[in-house]
């Protein structure tokens, strides 16, 4: 009985024994682990996820995808109804033709007006030369007129003489008047003829801005029939289809949204009082809840300049009210390196753990 008794004492100490080195290989471990790295489990993959809006507004003709499948960029995934569109870019056009025309008319006239002037010079200079002629015809009357004038004072000459010299030069005077109002005439007409050109090169580069306005419809049109084409933005999945075939939709609804190929990664809540030790470049090893048995390696790409809080809809105001001190949490985006066929599974919104080595 008394062997008995002394073993059954002694099967407590050894469980507490047992118990307590396991305990402190459990805390030794586990302060080797922690003073090495920092966790958190506030964490979820994110990636780059593209909004299609419809740039203008249309019934939808033809949709080309199935919702969570994957497309390619520039790939027609939906097809506005156009024909309201490409009449549109017919009256542009119908627009730029009749500018056209106002533009070759425009250049005949100019043609003519320059042919006018022409024409106007030249009589000019015949006028000109009329005046020249008259001049000396008149100089010429002026110098007989003066000598009958003295030979008819002495009786040299009759009075017969002296009176056609005096003709002569009347006649000289109203001839040279005439060329001179000739000549007047025909600058006014030259004149006239240059303002005209002037005029009508006017019109035309009046007419060419109006080709350039016209040109400016038929490229804004172009445009507006390309937006029918909804096009995907970036490679990569569809989500959250929000349209059906035969639908009204509007310039500037959002239709559906992709996740971006290769633009997986994690962004990780770590506490203010954790940011210490976690420099950027630090390596990361992810657990993804989905896939437990996945390691992940990354690393830590860069810090958000506010806190969660501080970017929340509703930001809290320490100067007002009582105040609370809360340990804020910091995201930290971290890069990940998964394996294709893991990264295929992945998914914007997933919960991970993150584990920050710090040593």
């Amino acid at each position: 009985m008394t062997t008995e008794k002394k073993k059954k004492n002694l099967v407590v100490p050894i469980i507490l024994g047992v118990l307590l080195v396991i305990g402190i290989i459990f805390g030794i471990t586990e302060w080797n682990y922690y003073s090495k790295h920092v966790d958190t489990d506030d964490a979820q993959i994110d990636g780059d996820i593209s909004p299609v809006v419809a740039r203008v507004g249309g019934y939808v003709k033809d949709i080309n995808f199935e919702e969570n499948t994957h497309v390619t960029a520039d790939q027609v995934l939906v097809k506005l109804d156009d024909n309201d569109y490409k009449v549109k870019l017919e009256q542009a056009e119908s627009g730029q033709k009749g500018a056209s025309a106002g533009v070759g008319v425009a250049q005949s006239q100019i043609v003519a007006t320059q042919a006018n002037t022409g024409t106007a010079k030249a009589n000019v200079d015949a006028a000109k030369s009329n005046v020249e002629a008259a001049n000396v015809k008149l100089n010429l009357a002026q110098k007989d007129y003066n000598r009958y004038e003295n030979l008819v004072k002495d009786g040299s000459i009759t009075q017969q003489a002296f009176d056609q010299a005096k003709a002569s030069k009347e006649s000289a005077e109203a001839a040279r008047q005439s060329a001179l109002a000739a000549y007047r005439a025909a600058q006014d007409q030259y004149n006239a003829a240059v303002k005209q050109v002037g005029t009508t090169q006017s019109q035309l580069a009046v007419s060419s801005n109006v080709i350039s306005q016209r040109q400016s419809d038929i490229d804004f049109a172009k445009l507006q029939l390309s937006y029918t084409d909804i096009k995907a933005p970036a490679t990569g999945i569809v989500s959250k289809k929000n349209v059906q075939k035969g639908q009204l939709v509007q310039a500037g609804q959002s239709l559906f949204s992709i996740v971006n190929d290769g633009s997986i990664y994690v962004t990780a809540n770590f506490k203010e009082t954790q940011l210490e030790k976690i420099k950027e470049g630090s390596k990361v090893e992810i657990e993804v809840d989905a896939y437990p048995d996945e390691k992940i390696e990354g690393e830590v790409y860069n810090f958000s300049p506010i806190t969660g809080a501080k970017g929340s809809l509703l930001p809290p105001d320490n100067a007002t009210g009582n105040f609370v001190k809360v340990v804020q949490r910091v995201p930290v985006k971290i890069k990940i390196h998964p394996s294709k066929e893991l990264l295929a599974k992945l998914r914007p919104g997933m919960s991970v753990k993150a584990s920050v080595s710090t040593k």
